[in-house]
């Protein structure tokens, strides 16, 4: 029985317990108990220390503990702690939508705030078919998204990712959403550079705009820079570029989701900010907006489309929790510190040192086979060999060794098997925006005990010839 099964038997007879229980029983990694967070690090009960070096979900930014933001919250939570949109209006949330949309710049000024990440993917997609109906298009019904891609876990996202092990839960059941291949940088097709497939990935849009008819797509959804699903995969500028004018030439819509990559991770408040003269429609965001204080998450469109569609059907699928006050005050927060320590220069700075620094240690590791990303959203990939780029065919995943050998190094490692290893494993490197040079040295040290704790593992089991 493995020290998760151990935490599990605790429950067995017991009400309650930790939402993990609903995980399945062959996860063998243990979760430990946090009490407290401070800066990069969370403690658990018996007072020790993780790096957190993933800022758990990509979503702690600003790391832990941040008791301005606390107070901020409660001073919120006081005052005024919950109104609904469609009674009435409220400060913090004008005060953060005119906070974005300036960050955001020209063509983002109005923003549509939900819970999170999935369901501002939503809400993106809902507003523009909105807008189809409008415009007498009810036709256009496809939203196009690549495979592999993470949009969210509601039933309606999880038909735009691209995870074949999705294909069981949704079929006769949801809705799948067709997909073109994603411009992935490691394994390549024979007589591809980076650059050719990427613009062949391109053109494999093109084809399916033609196939499903230009005019009965909606949109095209893409993480401009990738998150898990991809390994932080970074397209080139021209794929991107080119994604924009096929949109363009069939009057679709070009959606960037950003909940991951956005609010700085990269190095710019938005990832489409790095390149002029690509723009999409709409950008959603969450995680990092919030920094993991309080749920939310935020659709930003132009303010000539809202204001026309306001003036036709209006956009009434919002939640009960749209904008909510407290969540808005917590953002607000995050974007004071945001800004006045510059942490999107600093995740391009900090990250590029992270990033030489986990370069040298693939040059070390056996099992390292790539370091790519932006910023402080940085993917490890692993693999079983170098030269073939063969992948560790480890039961459970090889992610999972790693996560667990982390935790005896004092690491907290993200990192779940996507599409069940058919595109490759890989760990996230994308500490808190806030980390020192320093912190990175360290956890560099605590990742290299880890991944050679891994390795020896997958020797004893065989998986690495």
């Amino acid at each position: 029985m493995n020290v998760y099964s151990d935490q599990r038997a605790a429950y067995r007879d017991r009400p309650g317990g930790p939402q993990d229980l609903f995980f399945a029983q062959s996860d063998t990694v243990p979760r430990p108990t946090f009490v407290r967070g401070e800066g990069v690090w969370l403690y658990d009960e018996a007072g020790r220390g993780y790096m957190d070096m993933s800022s758990g979900p990509v979503t702690a930014n600003i790391g832990h503990g941040d008791t301005t933001v606390a107070a901020a919250m409660a001073e919120q939570a006081g005052r005024l702690a919950f109104v609904s949109a469609r009674q009435g209006r409220h400060q913090a949330n004008m005060d953060l939508s005119e906070r974005i949309a300036k960050l955001a710049g020209p063509g983002f000024e109005r923003v549509l705030f939900a819970s999170g990440g999935s369901e501002a993917v939503e809400f993106a997609i809902k507003l523009l078919r909105q807008r189809a109906l409008s415009s007498e298009q009810p036709e256009r019904r496809h939203v196009i998204t690549c495979m592999p891609s993470y949009h969210g876990s509601t039933i309606g996202a999880l038909g735009l990712s691209g995870d074949p092990a999705n294909e069981a839960f949704l079929t006769g059941f949801g809705h799948e959403h067709p997909k073109v291949p994603a411009p992935l940088s490691y394994r390549l097709p024979d007589n591809h550079t980076v650059e050719t497939h990427a613009q062949a990935c391109a053109q494999a849009l093109d084809d399916k705009i033609h196939e499903l008819g230009p005019k009965s797509v909606l949109a095209f959804l893409i993480e401009p820079v990738g998150g898990l699903a991809s390994g932080a995969v970074a397209p080139p500028e021209a794929y991107l570029r080119t994604v924009r004018e096929i949109c363009d030439r069939h009057d679709v819509a070009l959606v960037f989701d950003e909940v991951l990559c956005g609010a700085g991770r990269t190095g710019r408040f938005l990832a489409s900010h790095h390149y002029d003269g690509i723009q999409p429609d709409l950008t959603v965001l969450a995680k990092g907006l919030s920094a993991g204080y309080a749920p939310l998450g935020a659709v930003l469109a132009p303010a000539e489309m809202v204001d026309w569609l306001s003036e036709r059907l209006g956009f009434g699928y919002t939640h009960t929790y749209s904008a909510h006050p407290v969540s808005a005050a917590a953002a607000l927060a995050v974007l004071d510190r945001f800004e006045r320590e510059d942490l999107a220069g600093r995740a391009e700075r900090v990250g590029a040192y992270l990033r030489g620094k986990l370069e040298g240690l693939a040059g070390r590791s056996s099992i390292i086979g790539d370091v790519r990303g932006k910023g402080l959203l940085i993917g490890i990939e692993l693999v079983a060999d170098k030269a073939t780029k063969a992948t560790i065919s480890s039961n459970p995943g090889p992610t999972d060794a790693v996560r667990r050998r982390g935790l005896e190094h004092g690491l907290l490692v993200y990192a779940r098997r996507t599409a069940g290893g058919r595109f490759g494993d890989w760990i996230m490197a994308t500490p808190p925006l806030i980390i020192t040079e320093a912190e990175c040295d360290d956890l560099v040290i605590r990742l290299e005990k880890t991944l050679a704790a891994a390795e020896a593992d997958f020797r004893a089991g065989g998986t690495l010839g």
